[in-house]
């Protein structure tokens, strides 16, 4: 695949807290809009999937696929990636943005856990440990063990939702050796659209005008500039200086969450939130690869959902 070589102006690093902090703003549109969570994925994912194929088109990269096989993969995780933010948003709609993003944050210490299970390979210590961290994490998270209160659901609907993002990222894994990561993000977008249209159409769930706005609004502006933020930077920014800008997001949402829908975390939330990113930070130290050249792609996989 050729793809058009760009100079890009300004601070890589600057882009890359940018592209997180508008991330950080995807969980308070599950507040601002009172939909079905599935009216919000088939917007979202319309918006993203039209705003990227006009970046395709710019760049001159070619929409093919490589094989039937890799087109059935693409289907495939674009409906593993509307599961994953029916979870996410669904969360947020029964409890707070901070039980969602908490809960949501802890995909990847699931996929530190998962990889060595489905590729064959050695689990450390430290995964084990991360592990453990964030069960003490969520322990603090959680008001009440009775997954009748809302906030339990809320907060195990959020971690379902980190797990199937998990599943989204290893999947990615093959994929994004042989496709450009724009061309599959538009791919995904697309399968997700048409996976979760249907049932749109059934529940009779269409937003009106003023939401159709704020879906194009998700879409473009905090999906689909962020996503393209992200190649930019990640190409020369350190992997492990990434990982930990990265993991500014779910900060980024409690803050804004607080600020704009006056939503105030408790201590033990607070706490709770805490100990998780310290075990992501352990994972993520865990894989941390050795300094090389390059673009570190496993990460423009693993937030290429978000």
């Amino acid at each position: 695949m050729k793809i058009r070589s760009y100079r890009f102006s300004g601070s890589s690093l600057l882009e890359l807290h940018l592209a997180v902090l508008l991330l950080g703003m995807t969980g308070l549109f599950g507040k601002f809009l009172a939909v079905n969570p599935a009216t919000i994925i088939a917007g979202r994912s319309l918006f993203t999937a039209v705003a990227i194929y006009a970046l395709l088109r710019l760049l001159g990269i070619s929409r093919a696929v490589k094989s039937t096989r890799e087109a059935g993969l693409l289907l495939i995780s674009g409906l593993v990636l509307a599961l994953h933010w029916f979870a996410f948003f669904y969360s947020i709609q029964l409890s707070t943005v901070a039980i969602g993003v908490i809960g949501f944050s802890t995909y990847p210490v699931f996929v530190t856990l998962m990889e060595p299970l489905l590729f064959g390979e050695r689990l450390k210590l430290l995964d084990m440990i991360s592990g453990l961290l964030v069960f003490a994490g969520l322990l603090l998270v959680v008001p009440d063990f009775d997954i009748t209160d809302s906030q339990t659901l809320a907060l195990a609907w959020a971690v379902a939702s980190g797990w199937v993002l998990a599943l989204f990222t290893l999947m990615n894994r093959k994929l994004v050796r042989r496709n450009h990561f724009l061309l599959i993000t538009f791919y995904q977008h697309t399968s997700a659209t048409l996976c979760v249209l249907p049932f749109v159409g059934l529940l009779g769930a269409w937003p009106d005008a003023g939401e159709i706005a704020m879906l194009a609004l998700l879409g473009v502006i905090f999906t689909a500039i962020p996503q393209s933020l992200l190649v930019r930077a990640l190409a020369v920014v350190k992997a492990q200086l990434a990982s930990v800008i990265v993991g500014l997001e779910p900060l980024y949402a409690i803050a804004f969450a607080a600020l704009l829908l006056r939503e105030i975390p408790s201590l033990t939330t607070v706490a709770g939130a805490l100990v998780i990113l310290f075990a992501v930070w352990v994972a993520i130290k865990s894989h941390a690869e050795p300094r090389r050249s390059g673009r570190p792609a496993e990460h423009q996989q693993r937030e290429q959902s978000r």
